[in-house]
């Protein structure tokens, strides 16, 4: 679940990049895929958050 929390993480910052045209063409790329996500890449951040919450919940040590 760490490895998914980590994946997450970095698509977040990717979308958030290539909404603020920080990537040029492959901004354009990946903004013309997800949009929603570009202009809103907190959703995808929560979606980081909480697999790593679940991710410690869920730890067997």
């Amino acid at each position: 679940m760490y490895y998914v929390a980590a994946g997450l993480l970095g698509l977040s910052g990717l979308f958030y990049s290539a909404g603020h045209h920080e990537l040029g063409s492959l901004g354009r790329d990946v903004c013309s895929y997800g949009s929603a996500f570009c202009d809103s890449p907190v959703i995808v951040f929560a979606g980081a958050a909480l697999a790593g919450a679940w991710g410690m919940f869920v730890s067997m040590k």
